[in-house]
């Protein structure tokens, strides 16, 4: 588990990475701010970084070479491997999600001790109120609201 010094882990989906790092999507300009300050702390395991180089070569994407190679980089940038933690952070079982390239991001999180998933899919979001104990998920949109509200409240 991430001690308290550390900034909380979070665990963001593929398509959360492509509005961040493919698409520059400005509404989630909060949340590349606090993966470049280090004020959250971003988790990947291979799998997951696996998809997202899948992912970036889909001819719909229209992803030059260079533009392919730049979002890799952008990710590797902002993504910490860690290796799984011995202790079963949660204490729970895992619930299933409906579509099971999705059920990686759980684990993932679980397993990282990780506190926040970021995902737009709703097959993920739907199981919020199941993991509310341990994991908060939440659209990165959300999440860029509160963090911009936190933020000003501090200030």
């Amino acid at each position: 588990m991430a001690d308290a010094a550390s900034p909380p882990r979070v665990v963001l989906d593929t398509n959360v990475c492509l509005d961040l790092f493919v698409f520059g999507d400005a509404r989630l300009q909060p949340l590349h701010e606090a993966l470049r300050a280090g004020r959250v702390q971003a988790v990947t395991r291979a799998d997951c970084r696996e998809e997202w180089l899948e992912v970036l070569g889909y001819p719909r994407l229209g992803l030059d070479a260079s533009r392919r190679q730049q979002a890799a980089q952008d990710y590797d940038a902002c993504m910490s491997r860690l290796a799984a933690s011995s202790a079963d952070p949660t204490g729970v079982v895992l619930p299933r999600c409906a579509d099971r390239d999705d059920q990686k991001f759980l684990e993932l999180a679980a397993e990282t001790a990780a506190s926040i998933l970021l995902t737009r899919d709703r097959e993920l979001l739907r199981l919020a109120r199941r993991t509310a104990a341990w994991l908060a998920i939440l659209t990165p949109q959300d999440w860029c609201q509160a963090a911009t509200i936190g933020h000003a409240r501090r200030a």
